[in-house]
């Protein structure tokens, strides 16, 4: 399976720098699907769902030819507290309240990761806890006014402004930030997608 070649169904920057720091060349294609849970979904059936659609719609797009020369890497990120799936915050009363829930407390930021070449398929969730310290009404303001949140599942991103509020960890830091580097390097080179080839994004 040597020489194959990654693409990553995402348009995420943050899984884009994480591919690179392992040296994995690739390029990125969008997967376009409906996202919206389904009724009564459980988190962890919405998240693995997610991953391997999003894999699923970038194969069909690909022709014979470059779909046997292919993987495809798709992953999705959610946070778990209490068994609430913490979403992107809706405004800044929605980024408010969710913020002042987490706070002093602890929650699970889950990714699903999907590889997909060929009639294979591989799968793996990744768990990690976050711990919050305790926040102030004026300083989760603050940060909303900042713009960081207002795109992020949790209101938060632990690799920019909001990593003040994250008093400890238990698990994979790359994992908070959309990408389990360890579990993904070993399912690309299941894969015959080798690590520490490249330091750039392919064009």
């Amino acid at each position: 399976m040597a020489g194959n070649s990654l693409i990553l169904a995402s348009q995420s920057p943050r899984r884009a720098e994480l591919l690179q720091q392992i040296g994995v060349p690739f390029r990125r294609q969008s997967a376009d699907i409906d996202e919206t849970p389904l009724a009564e979904e459980a988190s962890l059936d919405y998240l693995r769902r997610m991953a391997i659609a999003k894999a699923q719609a970038v194969q069909a797009e690909l022709g014979r030819e470059e779909n046997a020369s292919s993987v495809i890497l798709a992953a999705d990120t959610i946070g778990d507290l209490d068994g609430e799936i913490l979403v992107k915050p809706k405004d800044r009363a929605d980024s408010l309240a969710m913020l002042k829930r987490m706070s002093e407390r602890s929650h699970t930021v889950v990714t699903g990761v999907c590889v997909l070449w060929g009639d294979k398929c591989d799968y793996v969730e990744v768990k990690t806890q976050v711990s919050f310290r305790q926040l102030s009404e004026a300083e989760i303001l603050r940060y909303w006014d900042s713009g960081e949140p207002q795109d992020k599942a949790g209101s938060y991103a632990i690799q920019g402004l909001g990593a003040v509020f994250v008093e400890s960890i238990q698990g994979s830091y790359s994992n908070v930030v959309g990408l389990p580097l360890s579990e993904t390097a070993d399912l690309l080179q299941q894969a015959g997608v080798q690590i520490w080839q490249a330091t750039s994004e392919c064009s």
